[in-house]
């Protein structure tokens, strides 16, 4: 385990690692940290800590992962560009085309047809938007 500190102050010095393996370790340890703040920032209720660290993660995955596209991104800009759209990222495995975007829910509607809109302007594609809302998540259940 490398602490973000640890990483910065080890890459500062000789590191031995070639650019490509250096912006890929950055990444899966800065978004080991922001996974630990982001828990943090729920707990609590910080939605607006959440989105800072979903645009951030947007940006080390484009940046540093790597894993994103021009239709991801441009999505992903006109998300957080809307009022109500506390942060925005791609999800899911990478190079394709699924963000995800925290977002107020009485502005939910709003977003999605401003998105939508902006994202026909930049690419000429139609894109599908599923206003959904968060739940618990797994848990056991008793029998």
């Amino acid at each position: 385990d490398v602490s973000v500190d640890e990483f910065k102050d080890r890459t500062s010095r000789e590191s031995g690692l070639n650019g490509i393996v250096l912006k890929r370790a950055r990444h899966v340890i800065t978004e080991n940290a922001r996974v630990l703040e982001a828990v943090g920032a729920m707990k609590v209720g910080d939605v607006k800590l959440l989105g800072t660290l979903f645009n951030a993660s947007h940006n080390s995955l484009r940046d540093d992962f790597e894993v994103t596209n021009d239709a991801l991104n441009i999505i992903v800009e006109a998300a957080q560009a809307q009022e109500g759209c506390h942060g925005a990222r791609m999800t899911g495995a990478g190079f394709g085309g699924c963000a995800v975007a925290l977002v107020d829910g009485k502005k939910a509607e709003a977003f999605a047809r401003a998105v939508t809109a902006a994202y026909k302007r930049r690419t000429k594609l139609e894109a599908s938007i599923y206003i959904c809302k968060a739940s618990q998540g797994a848990s056991l259940v008793d029998k």
